[in-house]
């Protein structure tokens, strides 16, 4: 079957991003490419864009990779405040969402505190402090324990 990996784009911060999620995540990322390590004759890099990141992944859970890269200067910034699309998270476990929500938030505007739901789930939503919006979500239902 197909899977859905979510791709983000950042003003030059990917790499701090990255790193606050995967002390939130854990796991070690499974690919960094920076624009000087791609840079030559066919694909020329600036000197002020050398390090940023041009890709890296990071595994989450058996089988999801967040992924992302830095907006290159030359296609301008993006503004953050106008994405509306969310990254939802399914957790395994109230503790477990609690954990996602608290840490992922941190720092960040909290638009849904993470809490049980009219329609039978532990829910929250927020903008984290680089302008993603999350959706946490815990449901007993598909989880096996009530």
């Amino acid at each position: 079957m197909a899977s859905i990996n979510p791709y983000i784009h950042f003003n030059g911060n990917a790499e701090e991003a990255f790193t606050f999620y995967r002390s939130v995540f854990g796991g070690e990322f499974a690919r960094i490419t920076r624009f000087k390590d791609l840079s030559g004759p066919g694909f020329p890099g600036s000197e002020n864009e050398a390090n940023k990141i041009m890709h890296i992944a990071l595994p989450i859970g058996k089988s999801s990779i967040l992924m992302a890269s830095d907006t290159p200067e030359f296609m301008g910034k993006h503004n953050e405040n106008e994405t509306r699309s969310k990254i939802s998270v399914r957790a395994d476990s109230k503790e477990e969402a609690d954990k996602l929500f608290n840490g992922l938030s941190a720092g960040g505007t909290i638009e849904m505190p993470v809490a049980d739901s009219p329609w039978g789930s532990y829910f929250g939503i927020f903008r984290d402090k680089y302008g993603i919006e999350w959706m946490v979500n815990f449901d007993p239902r598909n989880n096996g324990d009530k």
